[in-house]
């Protein structure tokens, strides 16, 4: 399963550091932001689970930042980390859209804590595809292979079947590159260069052709300005439903 990504948008280097480095302990994929601005690209990124956010920040105030986050990202998940401890100053946090609230300072294993309790609310099991037909062939995703109609076989690359799967299994919508090299690749997006989904997605393409020479739909659909999605010509012959997501 991919690791869950939390977004830690804190602009005191300790404290940024701190958490980032607990979260990271713990299993998580955690992307960085020292002030508002950032934090708001990174946080409504796709492929984001959970943001955890300060209020006092420089450039953008957090709460500015969480009001729109939740205009593009309404369901994503968000814990503020504050040092305003007074009661309004937390109602007006939670009706502000926040789903809790850290009061500094706080320990490694509360926040944790808390973390773990948003994600396992959010996070819905994900059945995990294991078989998939295509025209005259059967790709086994356990054993990374496609098993064609005439006998012939074809591996996968353990990345190239990971690509593969997180489409299928999300084959009701088209997948972004950058959602794709968060959860395939496990790395953040910022600056990075999606040619490399693009290659994989090439290389798969070519191992997907029915090699009988059968005319077949496209197994992987280019999405304009958006990224690719599983084709007409996948269908999940076998899936069951993993253990949830944020479960650590």
């Amino acid at each position: 399963m991919p690791k869950a990504r939390i977004v830690v948008v804190e602009d005191e280097p300790a404290i940024r550091r701190g958490v980032a480095d607990a979260l990271r302990l713990s299993g998580y994929d955690v992307t960085e932001a020292a002030d508002g601005a950032v934090g708001l690209r990174e946080a409504g990124a796709a492929g984001v689970d959970l943001v955890l956010l300060d209020i006092m920040l420089p450039k953008k105030d957090g709460l500015e930042v969480l009001s729109d986050l939740r205009r593009s990202n309404p369901t994503r998940p968000v814990i503020l980390l504050t040092a305003r401890g007074s009661e309004d100053d937390r109602v007006r946090g939670l009706k502000s859209g926040a789903d809790d609230y850290v009061v500094k300072p706080f320990s490694a294993k509360e926040l944790i804590a808390r973390v773990e309790a948003i994600l396992r609310r959010t996070m819905k099991p994900v059945p995990e595809v294991r078989l998939v037909e295509i025209g005259g062939g059967t790709i086994d995703l356990h054993r990374r292979e496609i098993r064609w109609a005439d006998n012939t076989r074809a591996d996968l690359s353990e990345t190239e079947a990971a690509l593969l799967k997180y489409l299928v299994s999300n084959r009701e919508r088209a997948v972004s590159r950058e959602e794709l090299l968060s959860r395939v690749w496990g790395i953040g997006t910022a600056g990075l260069e999606t040619r490399a989904v693009d290659m994989h997605v090439a290389r798969l393409r070519a191992k997907l052709k029915d090699p009988a020479g059968d005319d077949q739909p496209e197994a992987i659909v280019t999405v304009r300005a958006h990224g690719y999605m599983a084709g007409p010509a996948l269908t999940v012959a076998d899936e069951v439903v993993a253990t949830t997501a944020g479960k650590r």
